[in-house]
């Protein structure tokens, strides 16, 4: 296999998650990154341009352009926390409102104050301590984005990041099991570095990209995106039109103008029986994508490529797709 059909994984087997840990019962197999790595390292004859070690060593490693003095600081701080959420949110992480915040987030406590689908007695770690893992994680987001823009092992423009993706999060609160979103802080910390002008994030997870999508609206809202900040991120979600974040109840409690209700700059709606239409709509999606953007093409795409539309994914409100 030549060095350019190689492709370029991003695994770090330390920022594996067991839920199970922390007291959290949430049909989630923690091995399947590491699965999948070993399923690509088959399916290529073991050539694989991998890096199934600590994220922070990738960037020596590598020795590439433009990367340098990256060594040891892939974590995002604090700031890039705060260029993207709300200021008061931002404060309870790194203080005394994290356990709150994990709690909401991963939905543990239901709407009488009881336990939901949690044994905190059952937990081997604090909970809290997922914060941490949860960071590195955005460094991984954020790294992979980098290597993209440098051109890595010789496929330039390509890295497959086995970690992330947590569009749920959002501007005041976690959601759906992601205490923030890993993606709109990488995109607007690469723009604030000047790395990068106009960003797409193209969701395919099944769920809504809600969280990514009400970032972005309140950041352009800002002034902080957008022709006149010289640096804009553009969305598309493409996802079950029926099922969380889009049902009922969900809907019944959204504020008007807050996620889920504020639409990805290309909504996909795929309704149950319609999933033979799913790869004509989202080339459709992407040309559309490419229109509003002024036909200029990104210097990045992020591609959110949840695993829950795959048939025998783990939890229930996957199965439309």
């Amino acid at each position: 296999m030549a060095t350019a059909d190689v492709p370029m994984i991003l695994y770090d087997p330390a920022l594996t998650v067991d839920f199970r840990d922390y007291g959290i019962m949430l049909p989630i197999a923690p091995d399947r990154a590491g699965r999948v790595v070993e399923f690509l390292r088959d399916q290529a004859g073991g050539a694989l341009s991998g890096f199934p070690g600590p994220i922070r060593d990738v960037p020596g490693a590598l020795g590439l352009p433009g990367m340098e003095g990256l060594e040891g600081r892939v974590v995002p701080d604090r700031r890039d926390l705060e260029r993207v959420f709300q200021g008061e949110f931002v404060v309870g992480l790194y203080g005394g409102g994290l356990s709150t915040a994990l709690l909401n987030a991963y939905e543990l406590i239901d709407s009488q104050g009881r336990p939901h689908r949690y044994a905190p007695d059952r937990a081997l770690k604090p909970l809290a301590g997922l914060f941490e893992t949860i960071l590195n994680q955005i460094g991984g987001t954020y790294l992979a984005c980098r290597l993209v823009l440098a051109g890595a092992a010789g496929m330039p423009g390509f890295c497959y990041y086995l970690g992330g993706g947590m569009h749920h999060g959002r501007y005041d609160q976690g959601a759906g099991f992601c205490l923030v979103n890993d993606i709109v802080i990488a995109a607007r910390k690469l723009q604030a570095e000047g790395a990068c002008r106009l960003i797409w994030v193209v969701d395919v997870d099944a769920h809504k990209g809600c969280g990514t999508a009400e970032l972005v609206s309140f950041s352009r809202a800002r002034g902080e995106l957008g022709l006149k900040a010289g640096a804009d991120i553009r969305t598309l979600s493409i996802h079950m039109a029926a099922g969380w974040p889009l049902d009922a109840e969900t809907l019944r409690g959204a504020a008007s103008g807050r996620a889920p209700r504020i639409p990805s700059d290309v909504e996909i709606p795929v309704e149950a029986g319609d999933e033979g239409a799913y790869v004509p709509e989202l080339e459709k999606g992407l040309y559309k994508l490419e229109k509003i953007s002024g036909g200029q093409k990104p210097d990045l795409a992020i591609v959110v490529d949840g695993a829950d539309p795959y048939e025998h994914a783990g939890l229930p409100s996957s199965d439309p797709l």
